[in-house]
């Protein structure tokens, strides 16, 4: 595995961690479909919850969070409704959330949950 890949892996563990220890129920980790990919597909009491998980070693080419533009959350959308028709269920209320995730190779890691994102 790539060491990217690995951080990536180590960050959405860390969010996953933090969103059950909120009482939330976490229903998939790394759905894929052709379209892409969700890192975590979640319920918050009665609301499904899509939470992109964005992890950095440095805020060197911006915060974990700058990751996640209007372009990205466009294709959260999407996925989110090929998710919903595999599924067949119709859920009215739904939430677009980011973790992000700073791992520096030195220090503690800092996260930061921003919730309503789009």
């Amino acid at each position: 595995m790539r060491a990217k890949d690995a951080l990536g892996r180590q960050g959405e563990q860390v969010a996953a961690e933090l969103l059950e220890a909120k009482g939330w129920t976490i229903l998939e980790r790394n759905w894929r479909c052709p379209a892409g990919e969700l890192d975590i597909v979640a319920r918050d009491g009665m609301t499904l919850v899509i939470v992109e998980v964005k992890t950095r070693r440095s805020n060197a080419l911006g915060t974990p969070l700058d990751a996640v533009g209007p372009r990205k959350l466009r294709r959260l959308r999407e996925l989110a409704l090929h998710w919903l028709d595999e599924q067949q269920v119709y859920i009215p209320d739904i939430r677009f959330d980011v973790v992000g995730v700073l791992a520096p190779p030195e220090g503690a890691m800092v996260i930061e949950h921003v919730q309503g994102v789009a």
